[in-house]
């Protein structure tokens, strides 16, 4: 009952206009915070009023009609075939109304696909099961993956997701942008379709393997604002999300000198300890390998091997570390891991408890040969 009610009230507000909080249940579209995410809102509650009045308007004479009109009145069914006047008003009318609801509607897609003078380009890359984002004028390039405690509470289930914040809506590295900056998006996918939505930006763009798509915003002020993939891109479509930090210009020029900085060190390649090659393999097997192996390392069936009890995972480490830098037609290459995430990674899958491996060694970053992406 208390939910049909909310849904009354939604449908109420909504139709006579009023304000309606972004909640369960709310009917109408967000506003978001962009020059463009207003403008298609206003669009959207225009053209909403304009079929409402045609409704009441249409609606309205067929049922005076119905009821002033009815045989117990004594009226009786007029006999005609054609009619020149009323056909050419019934044609001209509707013209005149959707010449003037295009007028808008043109202007604003017009303005959604103009990139022209953009201050700055972000290269978005849709991936099986997360996003990687190139700033073409700065150089910072990174992967954003949904955050650990999200993973292991929808892959584990021994975390209850109602005490995860945003749970399955958050990311390990947010996309941080600078605010009152015209930014061009240029999307497109490594593998399937994908496509890349920020309600609070109010536009969503696919990101299809082989094509460039292209779009834009500029945010006024700072926050922080979430989204997801909303293309079926596969098993793990809904654990994509999106995540966009708008920031004052100086905090984001930080940003960015901090992020190359540490983009462009050298890993450290110093022994770890057992504890901090298991804490870092399992946030690198949460990104990289989960998708397939699953969390309790037995894969899927027919599709993906098994790390438990796999003579591969346990057996010789340099033809393991040779195989996963190579990578084959089914596995991406491991190549792209730094020395120090591989050898982590190497660490874990051969003795995590949750995997159910425990082959008592530890893998140091200097056992690695070195293979770097350029992009790194």
């Amino acid at each position: 009952m208390k939910k049909i009610k909310q849904l009354f009230a939604g449908a109420m507000l909504t139709t006579f206009g009023l304000p309606i909080a972004q909640a369960d249940y709310a009917l109408n579209l967000m506003e978001g915070v962009t020059k463009v995410s207003n403008d298609i809102y206003d669009l959207h509650m225009l053209i909403l009023w304009i079929c409402v009045f045609i409704g009441i308007a249409v609606f309205g004479t067929i049922f005076y009609s119905i009821y002033h009109h009815r045989k117990s009145k004594g009226h009786e069914a007029a006999h005609f075939h054609e009619h020149t006047t009323v056909e050419i008003i019934w044609t001209i009318i509707p013209t005149i109304i959707l010449v003037a609801m295009a007028i808008p509607a043109t202007k604003t897609m017009l303005e959604l696909d103009d990139v022209q003078e953009s201050e700055m380009s972000i290269k978005v890359t849709g991936k099986q099961w997360y996003w990687d984002y190139q700033y073409l004028d700065s150089g910072v390039h990174f992967e954003s993956h949904l955050d650990e405690i999200s993973e292991k509470s929808h892959r584990g289930h021994t975390i209850d997701p109602h005490t995860v914040p945003n749970y399955l809506l958050s990311v390990d590295r947010p996309l941080v942008i600078p605010i009152n900056k015209k930014i061009r998006f240029v999307f497109t996918s490594a593998d399937v379709i994908h496509s890349w939505w920020v309600p609070d930006l109010g536009w969503k763009k696919d990101a299809n393997p082989g094509f460039i798509n292209e779009a834009w915003t500029s945010v006024p002020t700072p926050g922080v604002y979430r989204g997801q993939c909303t293309e079926l891109c596969g098993r793990d479509h809904g654990f994509m999300p999106i995540v966009v930090i708008a920031m004052n210009q100086g905090d984001y020029d930080n940003w960015v000198k901090t992020t190359l900085e540490k983009q462009n060190a050298k890993p450290d390649l110093s022994d770890q300890s057992h504890e901090q090659l298991m804490a870092n393999g399992s946030s690198v097997y949460l990104k990289n390998c989960v998708a397939c192996h699953q969390i309790d390392g037995k894969g899927v069936v027919g599709n993906y091997p098994a790390l438990r009890g796999s003579a591969k995972v346990t057996g010789g480490v340099d033809p393991l570390i040779g195989f996963l830098q190579a990578g084959t037609s089914k596995m991406p290459s491991f190549a792209k891991l730094k020395d120090n995430e591989l050898a982590a990674v190497i660490t874990y899958i051969r003795n995590s408890p949750d995997i159910g491996n425990k082959v008592g060694d530890e893998i140091q970053p200097k056992a690695i040969t070195p293979v770097y992406d350029d992009d790194e």
